[in-house]
């Protein structure tokens, strides 16, 4: 069973930076998608970037300031917060989705979610 665990969310101020961790508690295969994304209260799950076989894609909220990065050797997925404003406030969440040819299914893994608090 992967296990994905974040960390790196904090209280920032607005023009600030933070750079969220995810670590995978194990090597994962088949890996289609890694990627960050989050939630504010009341409303839904977004999107905030995806990389895929070196291909990055982000929301168009956070193009310009968020970078997505992987370290492989690490397991680890990265996103680096620049430019904070106060809307990036949010339970950041990680996600990683792989696909199964013997299943011919696709599996969601979801971290725990960290806190992002930006003030102004």
């Amino acid at each position: 069973q992967v296990q994905l665990v974040e960390s790196g969310g904090g209280l920032a101020q607005a023009g600030g930076s933070l750079r969220l961790s995810c670590r995978a508690s194990t090597t994962i295969f088949n890996i289609v998608t890694m990627g960050w994304y989050r939630q504010s209260p009341g409303k839904q799950r977004e999107l905030v970037a995806t990389i895929s076989n070196g291909n990055t894609n982000y929301a168009d909220s956070v193009k310009g300031r968020f970078a997505i990065s992987i370290d492989n050797a690490k397991n680890t997925v990265y996103l680096q917060m620049n430019s904070l404003i106060v809307e990036d406030t949010a339970v950041y969440y990680c996600n990683v989705k792989t696909f199964s040819r013997s299943a011919s299914r696709f599996y969601n893994y979801w971290g725990q979610g960290t806190q992002v608090t930006v003030s102004s």
